[in-house]
């Protein structure tokens, strides 16, 4: 069975307060929010996480969603914990201020992306989609729209779905098909056939609102041709509340690898009422909005499943009695087995990487206006998507192999995170699309200015790391120093390829090399900030352990990698 799930509040109470070396959420906020403040928030949130939404993770696992009479069913307690979920507040705090939201910080809010996933990652895209549909009415809808919807959404009575895919139409949302016909009572009709449409029913919240891409008539073809919609399951009545059912109709639900207690629907619209959101011809924009946040969610998916992984590969291995073990004590754990220790590290160092990451990016959006750092957010967007999502599936394999023959035993539970996490690199844009936004629109476009700006800030770390006269930051420090001349390097080869098949035939290599230099670089910050204690405890010393781990067998690949890149598309 799985574990129980502990919160990593202590991590996060680390990385708001010290790690980078200031109170994150003080700065974002002008001092509405202390480092204090989001640990205290993190906190309650992880007794939410662990004591309403873990216990349900292998019951929505083993249960699934039904499908019955057009009517999507959710595993047992679903729909208690989301009304739990509701109430407590969690939706309408994540939401903007000028939603009508709370407006937590970024730095905050990737915390809790982590915990809601961490917990119950099928419960938590309910969650990630409601969220980003947030963001997108936030930012193009009308006043109507927002009204009648966006009020709805915020305080949680109403969840969300993003609604793209098509049979014919994955990748390229220029071949979708979907069609809507303007009404003359100003609202329109959508027909057509949406699948992969996650959350796409259920009977957990009294409505449900699609975020719609379709194509209106006349319309040129092409991605440029697609405008977008809201299409409520169940159409309001003029007092706001939920009336007669929409032409809505869940067609099937996908049989999937993992994820069994998030519905994933085939939706059919026939003639379905529909509003339109922004301007006609200009659904891209709308819907990229809602996209960008789901694919910085993907990350803190990724960080989350992999702890919960991770925490039950070391209640197993620090519980498991097998075999001697080489310079410990008779009945020593199989926890100091070397190589099991290995893995445990590899796993817990990675996921550090992912966590802090997070937070980072979460804090740069929260000053994109006021200190121009939104080039670097978008920069780093697709890199978090893209190598934390990679990485998730081998960190919660290696929890598979730290249980040995258990482990590919449905029973023991850990099955379901590995399962649970090969989703990840594929929806919301798979790693390769990741990359081909990275390097298309993000590197080639400004001769790699980002990318510079953003090895000059590791550059500094080391630099920093140079002066603290310790055996580990000395490490550290000639590990990244190396790996940031690799990544130029790489950077080099990457721009003089230009838009050519040389360059889009190792963007994912370009992209698992950022991503893993930029965990190195985490890791480095945190070194910075653990010598900085007048004391070290055994925390302290735990975080330097796996700094230097991440150094010594992560950072290399940043070396393979860029030898990768140089070499273009092999034909």
């Amino acid at each position: 069975m799985a574990s129980d799930y502990t919160p990593p509040v202590d991590d996060y109470t680390f990385l708001f307060g010290e790690a980078f070396g200031l109170d994150l959420p003080a700065r974002a906020t002008d001092g509405a929010f202390s480092a204090d403040d989001a640990a205290e928030i993190i906190a309650g949130a992880g007794e939410f996480a662990a004591s309403v939404l873990a216990p349900l993770e292998t019951v929505g696992d083993r249960e699934g969603a039904r499908l019955e009479d057009g009517q999507v069913t959710l595993p047992a307690g679903f729909a208690e914990a989301y009304r739990a979920f509701v109430d407590a507040g969690w939706i309408t705090a994540e939401a903007p201020e000028s939603a009508g939201g709370d407006g937590l910080p970024g730095s905050i809010r990737a915390g809790l992306g982590e915990l809601w996933n961490g917990s119950n990652a099928a419960f938590a895209l309910c969650w990630l989609l409601t969220a980003g549909q947030i963001h997108a009415l936030d930012a193009v809808a009308s006043d109507e729209i927002r009204a009648t919807y966006l009020t709805k959404l915020v305080s949680g009575e109403w969840t969300g779905t993003m609604n793209l895919t098509e049979p014919d139409a994955g990748t390229d949302l220029g071949a979708i098909r979907t069609m809507a016909t303007p009404r003359a009572d100003g609202a329109w009709g959508i027909s057509g056939q949406k699948i992969f449409i996650t959350w796409g029913d259920h009977d957990v919240a009294e409505n449900i609102v699609h975020l719609v891409l379709a194509r209106t008539p006349d319309a040129p073809a092409g991605a440029k041709g697609l405008s977008l919609f809201v299409v409520p399951k169940f159409l309001p009545e003029a007092d706001g509340t939920p009336g007669a059912r929409n032409t809505v109709t869940t067609v099937a639900l996908e049989h999937k690898l993992g994820i069994h207690g998030s519905p994933t629907c085939v939706l059919a619209y026939e003639d379905a009422t529909g509003y339109l959101v922004g301007e006609v011809g200009g659904g891209l924009a709308g819907m990229f909005v809602m996209m960008n946040s789901a694919r910085a969610g993907m990350g803190f998916q990724a960080t989350g499943i992999s702890d919960r992984a991770y925490q039950q590969a070391v209640a197993y291995a620090e519980d498991r009695l097998q075999g001697a073990v080489m310079d410990r004590p008779a009945g020593t754990k199989i926890a100091e087995h070397p190589d099991v220790r290995r893995l445990l590290l590899s796993m817990q160092s990675r996921i550090f990487a992912m966590r802090a990451l997070g937070v980072y990016l979460g804090d740069l959006f929260d000053r994109a206006e006021t200190d121009g750092t939104g080039a670097l957010a978008e920069f780093l967007v697709p890199i978090l998507k893209g190598w934390a999502t990679e990485d998730a599936v081998a960190i919660t394999s290696d929890a598979i192999q730290v249980h040995g023959g258990m482990g590919f035993i449905e029973e023991t539970g850990v099955a379901q995170h590995y399962r649970d996490a090969r989703i990840m690199p594929i929806y919301e844009g798979t790693t390769a699309i990741q990359s081909n936004d990275l390097i298309g629109r993000k590197l080639i476009r400004n001769g790699g200015a980002t990318a510079e700006a953003l090895f000059a800030e590791m550059a500094a770390t080391v630099e920093t790391l140079r002066g603290l006269g310790d055996d580990v930051a000395t490490r550290t420090a000639d590990r990244l120093d190396r790996a940031i001349a690799a990544a130029r390097a790489a950077t080099g080869s990457l721009l003089g390829f230009g838009m050519t098949r040389d360059a889009y035939g190792v963007s994912v290599p370009y992209l698992m090399l950022l991503g893993t230099l930029a965990g190195g670089w985490m890791h480095a910050l945190a070194v910075v900030a653990v010598l900085a204690h007048e004391t070290a405890d055994a925390t302290d010393r735990a975080r330097l352990v796996s700094a230097d781990f991440y150094g010594a067998h992560h950072l290399p690949r940043v070396h393979m990698l860029a030898e990768t890149v140089a070499a273009g598309e092999v034909a």
